[in-house]
């Protein structure tokens, strides 16, 4: 894919979305960080279900730690790995404690010491909660990136550092809500929804199905 054509597909995402941003709910970097840590492997939907009784009971390192692992469990218990998601949010929460005078690091190298914070969450808080142009691969820029062309690689880092490479500078901070939304609800995995997408005619899909069922709003 040349770099008119990826400049038109950021352009068309701008255009449709101006204002791109998670659909986890959170007000403080803290409690991103721990939406992120609870979002691996479940729905942003089963996340804020569990976190509007949680974050209401604990939004504080400090709060948190005080319900220990039974009672934080039992928070979250709603939501997939929700025991080692558990002991990884206590971890975390003793280590902002400890050594980051409760706070959440805007570095990458200090958020990625902390228990249950790979780099794909990092990427999320740099960029979320600090602004920093940062792209975080999840499934669904992994699927996008490759399907269209944008940014083809057989894993997510290789996806990720070619993207950082090839998404023009101005839209580079907006660029991982974009992609997300967009394979989260057209760019889907089993029937994308070709007849429905703003960048049906950029798209290099070799099987694009123009036929596709469009989303029901």
């Amino acid at each position: 894919m040349n770099a008119a054509k990826r400049y038109e597909i950021f352009t068309r995402f701008k255009a449709a979305n101006p204002h791109p941003t998670t659909e986890l709910e959170y007000t403080t970097p803290f409690e991103l960080l721990i939406a992120v840590i609870l979002s691996a492997q479940a729905t942003d939907k089963s996340v804020n279900l569990a976190t509007k009784k949680l974050f209401p009971l604990a939004n504080t390192p400090e709060k948190m730690a005080a319900l220990d692992e039974a009672g934080l469990s039992s928070l979250i218990k709603s939501i997939g790995l929700y025991r080692t998601k558990a002991k990884n949010i206590l971890a975390t929460c003793q280590l902002l404690i400890q050594h980051h005078c409760s706070q959440v690091p805007k570095t990458r190298d200090e958020l990625e010491k902390l228990p249950g914070v790979g780099r794909k969450t990092a990427n999320v808080i740099l960029n979320t909660a600090f602004g920093e142009p940062t792209i975080a691969v999840d499934t669904h820029i992994f699927r996008v990136a490759n399907r269209t062309g944008l940014a083809r690689g057989k894993n997510v880092r290789v996806v990720e550092d070619k993207l950082m490479k090839f998404v023009p500078v101005e839209f580079r901070h907006d660029a991982h809500h974009w992609l997300i939304l967009h394979g989260r609800y057209v760019c889907k995995a089993r029937k994308p929804a070709c007849s429905y997408c703003c960048i049906n005619d950029l798209c290099e899909f070799d099987e694009k199905n123009w036929d596709c069922i469009p989303l029901v709003s």
